[in-house]
C-alpha cells in the first residue's frame, strides 16, 4: 500500500524530545462481563496526533474514551490500571470529571452542532464554565473559530443557525466548540467517516496546525489518514474472546513501514480487517 507519510515523523528525535501527556498502564475495561479492552500499556507524546488504528470492534472507541472517562456513562462500565494525564490518575476519586472533560476535549464520528447559532454553539462551553461577558465571549469565539480554519467562512453568518453549515463546516464548528474551553487533549473519533475528500483534507489539515498546542489522539479506519496525519500509532486487535489488545505502538513511520508483528504487516496492507 503507497502511503505518503507526514514529514513529522522522519525525524525521530523530534518525538523523543517530547514529554508525555497521557498514559495508560496495565487497563483493563469492562463493560458488565464483558471485557473490551485488556491489559494495555502505552505512553502518548504532547503535542502530537497518536491514531488508534485496528479492525472494527476491537475497542478502539472504548480506549478514546478512557481519556476524558465517557465510559464511565455506560452502566456496568469498570475499569483496572491506571490512566494518567500529566501524570495523574484520571480515575482517583478526588478527580473532578466536568474539570477533566474541559481538559480533555472530544469530537465525534458525525457532526453535532446544537440547534443553535454559530455564534452560541462556540461560546456554549465558555457560558457553561462561568465567562459570560459578550466582549469576552465575541473573543473567545473569534478565536476558536480562527483555529478550526473556520472565520473566513462563517464570520458573517455568527448568528444563522450551525445547521446550515455543510458537513465540513460542521465538524470544524465542533472542533471550534472544543477548542472554546482551552483543553490540553482533543479526542477524535473518526472526525472525517461523515466527510467528502475535500472536507477529509481541511480537517487533515487542521489537525497538524492545531499540534502546535494541543495533543490530539484520533481513531480512525482510514489507513492513509492514518499515514498522512499521525506521529505515533497504537494498533489493535480482538482475541478469541472478543477483548482489545495492543498488538505494536510506535511511530508511524515505523508502523507503516517496519512493523515488527506480522499481524500489524497484515492489517495495514489490508489482508485482513
Amino acid at each position: 500500500m503507497n502511503m505518503k507519510l507526514s514529514p513529522d515523523l522522519l525525524n525521530g528525535t523530534t518525538l523523543a524530545s517530547k514529554k508525555t501527556r497521557l498514559a495508560v498502564t496495565g487497563v483493563n475495561l469492562f463493560y458488565g462481563d464483558f471485557q473490551a479492552l485488556r491489559n494495555i500499556t502505552l505512553e502518548i507524546p504532547e503535542c502530537a496526533i497518536t491514531a488508534i488504528i485496528g479492525p472494527s470492534g476491537c475497542g478502539k472507541s472504548s480506549f478514546l474514551r478512557l481519556f476524558n472517562r465517557m465510559n464511565d456513562l455506560i452502566t456496568g462500565a469498570r475499569v483496572e490500571g491506571r490512566v494518567e494525564l500529566d501524570g495523574i490518575d484520571i480515575y482517583d476519586k478526588s478527580i473532578d470529571v466536568v474539570e477533566l472533560r474541559k481538559r480533555v476535549g472530544m469530537v465525534f464520528q458525525k457532526p453535532n452542532p446544537f440547534p443553535l447559532s454559530v455564534f452560541e454553539n462556540v461560546a456554549y462551553g465558555p457560558r457553561r464554565h462561568g465567562r459570560h461577558n459578550r466582549g469576552e465571549l465575541e473573543d473567545i469565539v473569534k478565536k476558536s473559530l480562527r483555529q478550526a480554519a473556520l472565520w473566513d467562512e462563517v464570520k458573517d453568518k455568527l448568528e444563522q443557525s450551525a445547521l446550515a453549515l455543510s458537513g465540513g463546516q460542521q465538524q470544524r464548528l465542533c472542533i471550534a466548540r472544543v477548542l472554546a474551553v482551552e483543553p490540553e487533549v482533543i479526542l477524535m473519533d473518526e472526525p472525517c467517516s461523515a466527510l467528502d475528500p475535500v472536507a477529509t483534507l481541511k480537517i487533515e489539515d487542521l489537525m497538524r496546525s492545531l499540534t502546535e498546542n494541543y495533543t490530539i489522539v484520533i481513531v480512525t479506519h482510514n489507513m492513509q489518514q492514518a499515514a498522512r496525519v499521525s506521529d505515533m500509532a497504537a494498533f489493535l486487535m480482538m482475541e478469541e474472546d472478543r477483548a482489545g489488545v495492543l498488538v505494536e505502538y510506535g511511530p508511524t513511520s515505523d508502523i507503516f513501514t517496519n512493523p515488527k508483528d506480522k499481524r500489524t504487516e497484515d492489517y495495514i496492507t489490508g489482508r485482513f480487517g
